[in-house]
């Protein structure tokens, strides 16, 4: 484990407010992912399924979660099965967790090795009347594979069908949303390990290197503070950022462009989700400077229209409106065109084309009932842009956002991001902390690294 441990606290309340949700003498269950194959007889690491890591902590392959409020005996109503270590196994994969330290780590008392699974679980099918499964519900989820969830539950209804099914993930949805003080805080400290990624890349970045130098910046500092990347790093510089998903991450950064950097981390599983725009000469040029600008005051005022009560939809529909004045303000777009449009096709979508943005936690683009009003408690992006393929470059910006009753916390509020401080930052200002030694020195690419520089340490 490259994070603090959690206090066990946080999933014993995470299991206390969906079993709450359930119909009487209900059953639920959650599985573990998959172990992702590679080719030959290759593996990747596993991702942890974030439901499961919601409800107990547990990272570990073929963990099972059986929660059952209501059963008659007290023992049965919070079960956790896992794989028995053994020799053998630690051998050749590492330790496994043992009964006393899952005790310890996810508050469930009762934990079982895997092989009392079928013998505990037919008895209590017996006794439920309702079965909760689970499943990766989202809209945008892709799914070609078969997942260890569809397996089970395929043959649960094969073996029990006349029981009364329900699907688990609307309600995890529901409680994932509204992310707990202790959540918030994990979600603060990918913030923070996401700040000194970024402050290290502003004083590496100079003409010459590669992008994939700048991610190498990242990774190093990441690791270093135990995180990990939330998710494949766009590191996007001139036309590059006109692709809304660069991931090659392979070109030269030249004089006078702008490098696009959607990069973040995560923490205990707990992802941020950072965008910025920097020059890569340590300058913008004016056009470039105006765009940025533009594009800020976009960011500043949708975080301000986080509010509770309000649709998604409709808070898409106000960034769209902001970013249209700012179109037109910038000769990028006419009244004249604005009038005439198909509003099928608004005009706008040639340089703004995505969402504003979307929930955060366990997964960078998080479950939510989206359809809903906004409620304190969500986590949510905002990422304005403004993409102009016709002019080689690109501005996107974007913080993580706390919605409360009392207005919106914006977690990244210390990231530099205002365009001075960017050239600042990058130009040496006096104040800024020195790169540690494995920063200085000669690129891959002969250039020699800057020296000297000092940064304020999101």
């Amino acid at each position: 484990m490259r994070y603090k441990a959690i206090n066990p606290g946080v999933f014993i309340a995470n299991r206390s407010r969906l079993s709450k949700m359930f119909l009487p003498n209900s059953l639920a269950v959650v599985n573990a992912n998959d172990v992702p194959q590679t080719n030959a007889d290759g593996t990747m690491a596993m991702v942890p399924n974030s439901d499961l890591f919601y409800l107990t902590g547990v990272e570990q392959e073929q963990t099972i979660l059986l929660l059952y409020p209501e059963a008659d005996e007290e023992k049965h109503r919070e079960l956790l099965f896992l794989r028995e270590p053994t020799g053998e196994l630690e051998l050749w994969e590492g330790h496994k967790l043992t009964k006393e330290e899952a005790r310890a780590a996810t508050g469930v008392q009762n934990v079982h090795w895997l092989s009392e699974f079928p013998r505990l679980f037919h008895r209590l099918m017996c006794e439920c009347e309702h079965v909760y499964l689970n499943s990766n519900e989202h809209k945008r989820a892709v799914i070609e594979t078969e997942t260890r969830d569809a397996r089970f539950t395929a043959e649960t209804q094969r073996r029990y069908p006349l029981h009364d099914y329900h699907r688990l993930a609307p309600l995890l949805h529901r409680t994932r949303a509204i992310k707990s003080q202790a959540e918030v805080a994990l979600l603060r400290k990918a913030c923070e390990i996401t700040e000194k990624g970024f402050r290290r890349v502003l004083q590496f970045t100079r003409p010459g290197v590669l992008e994939r130098e700048v991610e190498a910046e990242y990774v190093h500092e990441f690791i270093r503070q135990g995180g990990r990347f939330a998710y494949q790093p766009i590191i996007a510089t001139g036309i590059n950022a006109c692709c809304l998903h660069s991931i090659s991450n392979a070109s030269v950064c030249r004089k006078g462009e702008l490098l696009l950097l959607d990069v973040a981390a995560a923490y205990a599983n707990y992802n941020a989700d950072l965008t910025r725009t920097i020059p890569v000469s340590g300058h913008f040029s004016r056009r470039q400077k105006r765009v940025y600008n533009s594009v800020l005051r976009v960011l500043r005022q949708c975080i301000t229209g986080l509010t509770p009560g309000k649709k998604i939809k409709d808070w898409q529909k106000e960034a769209e409106q902001m970013i249209e004045k700012e179109l037109v303000d910038l000769g990028l777009l006419s009244l004249r065109q604005i009038k005439g449009q198909d509003p099928e096709h608004p005009a706008f979508k040639k340089y703004f084309m995505h969402g504003v943005g979307h929930p955060l936690g366990l997964d960078v683009h998080d479950v939510g009932l989206t359809t809903q009003p906004i409620e304190a408690g969500w986590v949510m992006t905002v990422e304005p842009g403004i993409y102009i393929r016709e002019e080689g470059f690109a501005v996107r910006l974007e913080n993580d956002v706390l919605v409360t009753d009392q207005g919106p916390v914006d977690l990244m509020a210390g990231i530099p991001i205002e365009a001075e401080e960017i050239e600042g930052l990058m130009n040496g200002k006096p104040g800024v902390p020195e790169l540690d030694g494995h920063a200085r020195g000669v690129t891959g690419n002969g250039h020699q690294g800057r020296t000297g520089k000092r940064l304020l340490s999101k």
